[in-house]
């Protein structure tokens, strides 16, 4: 089977916008064998492929999305292995690592991350994640083999974690995994880093981004932290699942008591990431509603094209800026992260938090003062409407909440105001009938923000779409149509003049049914998927990128760039 990487690249778009010095497990398992490597073609301006088979077989193409590689700048690189290791239990892999002495010193251009994995025989989909020192820096989860057996790999930027790379650090990793007499897939990962040295961008004629990596990163291993007293920017990131096989894993379908589905929470399916300084509340924001490559009890929908973020979960951003002065004494202060909507005692979250600092050179200490804490009052309802004899139950959420924090800071360079604005918002449709035979979600997520430093504005608007039906008819056939949106567009003012805009549009459709209770050769299963990924703007190698991957049974059936 052809090999293609899959690349999360461009994920921290708004980070970037944001620091420009310039204005600008889930349901389903499958018996897997080993991969047959082969290099990858690039893929065609038309995308004709060669016609699909009647139904899925024994093989089927590796893993690959639509979205961008990483840009790489034309400079020396040198690579470094991180981790290499066998998954087979919940044991993780514990290394070191040192930086590289060939590339220059820690002010590398850019730094990617790579993760090469194989798997052969039966498993589920995995949920993994790699830190060094105590810094998450990827979190993902893995695909589910085909009977042949598959590769697959993930490429992310982190070049933001230049602080934690400059230095020896210890290195752990985990993809939680169950081998045994009917499991038998052991998943198999190489990660490496390539670092690309600074100093010859210029005689390579290419003008680096500009983009200004912290200082400083600190995991918030514990709740009580001390931050250095000179510090002038401040920003948290929290890689937030809903996840473990439970409820939590499909927070967006559980249901209010008494509504009778399988899947209750008190309050229904809204949900808010939180995060708090010393009790007050600083930050909020909607989860991403990720779909694992098993999820909708349709494994083969996600088996080539997985659903947005499956492969590199993006963290949710914080600017906690307004809350610098009061951190900056000194003293131990608490963050916290939570997640409002969880029922008491529920598990299934899971929130590793980064903490991205920026120093104020000139100051050993910087002053200033939290001027301003507004928010509105959380709104979260859901209304269950009984089925009729033959009809569906139905349970229409609704939730929102808005928050604006501000304050300044003295800096050696003048008095620098923050003001942080963000309204989150769910409006959501549940329908299913007895017994769950049909089970059917409408539901539009929005994320909007705004963030002014001094005489720059970066607003964002986030919307995530999740549109799906899971249907059991006759004969056990089992099928789910679904189409997911991820969804960013930013704009940057300087003075109230745009000097930057970009816009990120990341949509998947599948449609898939097989015969379930079966032996695996006995499903006759037929899938057709469409990924498409666009990106558009400030920062995009020329402006654009637009490419289209669609599949059916298991073979590409179109690879397509636009630009």
């Amino acid at each position: 089977m052809r090999r293609h990487r899959f690349t999360g690249a461009l994920g921290a778009l708004a980070l970037a916008a944001a620091t420009l010095t310039a204005a600008g497990p889930a349901a389903a398992a499958g018996p897997g064998g080993a991969p047959t490597p082969a290099p990858a073609p690039a893929p065609s301006p038309t995308g004709a492929q060669p016609p699909p088979p009647a139904e899925f077989g024994t093989d089927w193409h590796d893993p690959l999305t639509a979205a961008p590689p990483v840009a790489r700048p034309a400079t020396r690189s040198c690579e470094v292995a991180l981790a290499e290791a066998q998954f087979r239990d919940f044991t993780p892999y514990r290394g070191s690592y040192a930086p590289p002495t060939a590339c220059g010193p820690a002010d590398w251009a850019k730094v990617v991350l790579r993760l090469d994995g194989k798997v052969k025989g039966r498993q589920y989909d995995r949920l993994g994640h790699l830190s060094l020192g105590g810094v998450e820096l990827l979190r993902t989860s893995t695909p589910q083999p085909s009977p042949d057996g598959i590769a697959w790999s993930v490429e992310k930027d982190v070049t933001r974690y230049r602080d934690t790379l400059s230095r020896p650090q210890p290195v752990e990793m985990l993809i939680g995994n169950v081998v045994n007499d009917t499991y038998t897939g052991v998943i198999d990962v190489k990660v490496t880093l390539t670092f690309y040295a600074a100093e010859d961008a210029a005689e390579a004629g290419r003008t680096p981004e500009r983009v200004v990596p912290p200082d400083r990163v600190v995991p918030l291993t514990t709740p009580a932290v001390t931050l250095p007293r000179n510090t002038e920017r401040l920003l948290a990131e929290v890689y937030a699942t809903g996840s473990g096989g439970g409820c939590e894993e499909y927070w967006y379908l559980s249901a209010p008591d008494p509504a009778p589905y399988s899947c209750k929470a008190a309050g229904g399916p809204h949900r808010e990431v939180r995060i708090s300084v010393d009790g007050r509340l600083a930050g909020i924001a909607v989860p991403f509603p990720t779909v694992w490559t098993g999820g909708w009890s349709n494994p083969f929908l996600w088996y080539v094209t997985p659903g947005p973020r499956a492969f590199d979960v993006q963290p949710l951003r914080y600017d906690l800026t307004p809350y610098a002065a009061l951190l900056n004494d000194g003293r131990p202060h608490r963050i916290e992260v939570s997640v409002a909507g969880v029922p008491a005692g529920q598990s299934g979250w899971s929130t590793p938090t980064n903490l991205l600092l920026w120093q104020d050179a000139g100051r050993e200490v910087v002053g200033g003062a939290l001027t301003r804490e507004e928010q509105s009052d959380p709104a979260n309802s859901s209304r269950w409407t009984p089925a009729a004899p033959g009809a569906e139950h139905r349970v229409d959420t609704e939730g929102g909440h808005r928050l604006t924090v501000a304050g300044y800071l003295d800096t050696s360079h003048g008095r620098v105001t923050t003001t942080v604005s963000r309204t989150v918002r769910l409006g959501s449709v549940h329908r299913w009938t007895e017994g769950e035979d049909r089970d059917a979600l409408t539901a539009t997520w929005t994320d909007e923000e705004s963030v002014t430093r001094g005489a720059v504005t970066t607003r964002t608007s986030r919307t995530y779409t999740m549109d799906g039906e899971t249907t059991l008819g006759a004969g056990d056939r089992l099928r789910t149509v679904i189409s997911l949106g991820d969804r960013a567009d930013t704009v940057i003012l300087r003075g109230g003049r745009e000097t930057g805009r970009s816009r990120l549009d990341d949509r998947y459709t599948g449609d898939a049914t097989y015969t379930a209770n079966v032996p695996r050769d006995q499903r006759h299963a037929v899938a057709t998927t469409s990924a498409r990924y666009r990106l558009y703007g400030t920062g995009v190698p020329g402006g654009c990128y637009d490419r289209t991957v669609a599949t059916a049974q298991g073979a590409v059936t179109q690879d397509r760039r636009r630009c």
